[in-house]
């Protein structure tokens, strides 16, 4: 008996050891690449130089949100999210809800919606400025109404254009990922709730919705990530220095890294990721609620 439980022993360290072994070049490369880095910016963030180096504590960030440029920057960043993202949602799921009841020409659809993925990046910022530069498509076609032309990427229309940019190309996946998890409701469920009375729209907020949430809730952290991503886009169209309402804080970070200016480009790199920990955190928090109460 003893023999067997040492030989018991020495198998699970053996087994240990092997698992150790194949964790550890993932966790190598996630210290090296990401855990390590981020140090390294926490460290920039609190000195004045790299070349002096010396402890200021928090004064590069009340140097960062003193500036001008950094405010309007975030307010900029923010609006478009604030814009994006729910509809980055809403659009895909009533999409999605539509695409369930078997309408027609449903798989067409489908691949229209879905098409936009396949479409490379540089290939979209050409398919835009055929369309909305100021000799574009969209300006000639109102010519024939006499309506003067619009210089998109330079007014008060840049950010509308950007957030339709955004929505063509996220809604597919986004809709796919919805259409999903209806797929996975328990048909009994809706069917005993309809049976019992329940229209829709009843059906659809009391039953549907919560079982749906935390597909609502990944589908809107990754449409918040991809918010960001619009940077390149915005960068490819107008360059390093835009219309001052489509400058973003990827717009600030890239200029700041140009000029090497560590400390700052540090300071608004840990900003801006607290920020977003507060919103997923605030996001799983009522995804936790939700599941309280549909279990």
């Amino acid at each position: 008996m003893t023999k067997k439980k040492v030989k018991k022993g020495r198998r699970e360290r053996l087994d240990r050891a092997k698992t150790c072994g194949f964790i550890a070049p993932s966790f190598i490369g996630a210290a090296v690449f990401y855990i390590l880095p981020f140090f390294v910016v926490g460290y920039y963030a609190v000195i004045d130089n790299i070349i002096s180096r010396e402890f200021v504590g928090v004064q590069n960030f009340v140097n960062l949100f003193n500036n001008s440029i950094f405010r309007m920057a975030a307010k900029n960043t923010a609006l478009f999210s604030a814009i994006a993202v729910p509809l980055a949602v809403i659009i895909p799921l009533l999409f999605a809800i539509l695409l369930m009841r078997k309408m027609p020409c449903g798989s067409v659809f489908k691949t229209i919606l879905i098409s936009p993925l396949m479409v490379p990046t540089a290939s979209v910022v050409l398919i835009w400025e055929v369309l909305f530069h100021y000799e574009g498509t969209i300006n000639n076609f109102l010519l024939h109404f006499g309506i003067d032309r619009i210089d998109f990427f330079k007014s008060d229309w840049c950010l509308l254009v950007i957030v339709c940019l955004f929505l063509w190309k996220n809604i597919g996946y986004n809709m796919i990922l919805f259409m999903a998890a209806l797929a996975n409701i328990p048909k009994d469920i809706t069917e005993a709730c309809m049976l019992d009375g329940a229209g829709p729209v009843r059906v659809f907020f009391k039953i549907k919705l919560p079982y749906i949430f935390s597909s609502v809730l990944f589908v809107t952290i990754l449409s918040l990530i991809n918010s960001f991503k619009i940077f390149r886009e915005v960068y490819l169209m107008t360059g390093d220095y835009p219309y001052e309402k489509l400058y973003t804080l990827q717009h600030f970070m890239n200029n700041t890294f140009k000029s090497l200016d560590y400390q700052k480009l540090s300071a608004a790199a840990i900003i801006l990721c607290a920020v977003m920990i507060v919103i997923i955190g605030i996001l799983f928090i009522i995804d936790d609620k939700v599941g309280r109460d549909i279990e």
